[in-house]
């Protein structure tokens, strides 16, 4: 598939231009200003001696292909891949890991990435250390003679823990570990890990980089060859790949993620410092906040602190009265659309972790997630105010 202009070009443009001009943001073919929809299982084979560049769309398709190429050139990467699911991409990447390996990951990770670790891959005799990667002597001290990867996910689900991405990168690096991290929260606009030194950048898609709780996607995105070739045999192997449609749909919703990023991250600060001033609210937690532990790390890694605000009102009891007095945001799983979603961990994100381990991490039965939309500040803070007071 021809392109309007090449990556190389593009790799030296601001951000902003980056998510407007990329490969194939303008069809070669007939000047549409989107990618076509290349609604097609099979391409035929005009000379069987010469395949053609797609055969079969499990193994490529040009729509999928532009959005794989889009999200390397925003993350820096040598090569980006498109799943079907966040955790697709997630599952996907664990699968460079064989029978007897052992990987590092973050405590308090996605709910559903603990649940494949604990349920799924331990059937496949993968092991797991789960440690508060904000200590960086407990990394250390997890290594085993089999460790072959560390996962990371910063700024943390729900309770944002703040993860030194070079330093953890650079040790894994010297000790011949493969480094994965999840970049849902922030998106390559805030933080790009491939130049703190990871080898694989996952994304839930369906989040901010979709924007519009309207597609589910996953992205994966490999910083050099080798690992790109290794994650593109395992894509086609699985299948569990994005639709054309889908691929078309999260590119549309990815062109402003900017200005989303901008406006939501505006109204999360002003959220934050309202709720630390709130009587009914016990913690909050934002790495924007002044004793946010790890706020400093985090302003070294990251270009913004992000639009997903987590606050605690005590108890269970609390917080599903909070959930049912809201009127202004969804109450719903997921987070990162143009609407705001107000969500509770211990029932949705965090369902697949047992209550023990949750209340370890800091998930408790009072926390609750806001992940902060477009609407209008004052109305969301009003909102919350009345549904706030109710608890009293």
């Amino acid at each position: 598939m021809t392109s309007h202009h090449s990556n190389q070009e593009a790799d030296k443009r601001r951000f902003a231009t980056k998510l407007l001009h990329y490969n194939n943001a303008v069809d070669e073919q007939t000047g549409a200003s989107s990618t076509p929809v290349f609604q097609a299982s099979t391409f035929h084979h005009h000379d069987i001696h010469n395949p053609p560049e797609f055969d079969y769309s499990r193994s490529g398709n040009p729509t999928r292909e532009a959005l794989e190429q889009y999200i390397a050139l925003l993350e820096g990467g040598h090569r980006g891949f498109a799943f079907a699911s966040g955790m697709a991409a997630i599952s996907t990447a664990f699968m460079l890991l064989s029978a007897g390996d052992h990987v590092i990951v973050t405590e308090d990770v996605y709910g559903g990435t603990y649940r494949l670790l604990t349920t799924i891959l331990s059937r496949m005799n993968i092991e797991t250390t789960f440690v508060d990667m904000t200590r960086f002597d407990e990394v250390k001290a997890a290594l085993k003679p089999n460790t072959k990867a560390v996962f990371m996910e910063t700024p943390s689900n729900p309770t944002l823990k703040i993860t030194d991405i070079a330093l953890t990168a650079a040790w894994a690096k010297d000790n011949g570990l493969l480094t994965m991290l999840d970049n849902t929260f922030m998106t390559p606009y805030h933080q790009r890990p491939i130049e703190w030194g990871v080898d694989i950048v996952l994304h839930s898609a369906t989040k901010f980089l979709g924007g519009h709780s309207d597609v589910l996607a996953g992205l994966a995105v490999a910083a050099d060859a080798e690992t790109g070739k290794r994650l593109k045999y395992l894509q086609n192997g699985l299948g569990n790949v994005l639709a054309p449609q889908e691929s078309w749909l999260l590119m549309r919703g990815m062109k402003t993620l900017q200005a989303r990023m901008e406006q939501s991250e505006r109204s999360a600060r002003k959220l934050a410092d309202w709720l630390v001033r709130h009587p009914q609210v016990t913690r909050v937690y934002y790495p924007g906040l002044d004793d946010h532990p790890g706020r400093e790390i985090h302003e070294r890694q990251s270009a913004g602190y992000g639009a997903v605000v987590s606050f605690d009102v005590g108890s269970g009891e609390r917080a599903k009265a909070l959930l049912n007095g809201v009127q202004l945001p969804l109450v719903a799983v997921s987070l990162g659309a143009v609407e705001s979603i107000l969500s509770y961990p211990v029932m949705m994100s965090h369902a697949a972790m047992p209550r023990e381990v949750r209340l370890e991490r800091g998930i408790t039965d009072g926390l609750v997630r806001y992940s902060v939309g477009l609407e209008d500040i004052e109305d969301l803070l009003e909102d919350l105010d009345q549904a706030l007071h109710g608890l009293e």
